[in-house]
């Protein structure tokens, strides 16, 4: 097989892989917006069951991007008590960051563009070109602007693979705070914190962090003349 071919089936895969991608959520859109978490949890016999069938969701979820995360986030802190459903969430957090960067991976940098370009903040993430650095990868985890999926595909498409650690531990950090708040508190958290102070609060953090990062390059730049 020559080098042409293995492009061209390589090209064909990620082809077919995004067109089934696509039925898949325009077949299933509507059951999906709507999952009743504590319905699966009540047909599972046993709770390992529940928790395999809770991380199938956020599995599903990784590659088809349409369950709304608010959503599993909740109903799971209402379904078990508060620790174990914060225990759950992370894991299905790292499942799911996990198989959405490798999507991203598999479908390729031009095909991942193509897709991210038309959401709203994926133009930013092209823009920024600080996909390799810790601080960054923190910054758009933590921010609730940026869809946690898209972003996982940017970072799967873009990021070297030996800066995967780093991605998986700074997405958990920054994800963090957000999941275990909407899993303690549900949706009162807008309530003690409105949804506008949150947005306000991260316009005003973004631009400051790449200030800060591109002073801190100069200086090293300097340093480095030196």
């Amino acid at each position: 097989m020559t080098a042409k071919t293995r492009e061209n089936l390589s090209i064909a895969a990620r082809v077919c892989v995004a067109l089934v991608i696509l039925i898949l959520i325009l077949v299933n859109y509507d059951r999906l917006t709507h999952i009743d978490m504590r319905a699966l949890v009540k047909l599972a016999p046993n709770f390992a069951s529940a928790v395999l069938m809770l991380l199938g969701v956020y599995f599903v979820k990784s590659v088809l991007f349409v369950i709304p995360a608010s959503l599993i986030y909740v109903s799971i802190g209402m379904a078990f008590n508060w620790p174990t459903a914060c225990l759950i969430n992370m894991a299905g957090i790292l499942l799911e960051v996990c198989t959405t960067y490798l999507l991203g991976r598999f479908l390729g940098g031009n095909r991942v563009e193509q897709l991210l370009r038309k959401k709203k903040g994926g133009e930013k993430l092209f823009n920024l070109d600080l996909q390799d650095k810790p601080g960054f990868i923190f910054l758009v985890r933590f921010v609730p602007a940026f869809p946690i999926d898209f972003t996982s595909l940017f970072f799967g498409a873009f990021t070297q693979p030996r800066r995967f650690p780093v991605y998986v531990l700074m997405s958990l950090l920054g994800l963090a705070p957000r999941v275990i708040a909407f899993t303690i508190l549900g949706d009162k958290i807008y309530d003690l914190i409105p949804m506008r102070f949150i947005i306000t609060i991260c316009i005003i953090a973004i631009p400051i962090g790449i200030v800060v990062y591109l002073i801190r390059q100069k200086v090293h730049k300097k340093k480095t003349e030196q």
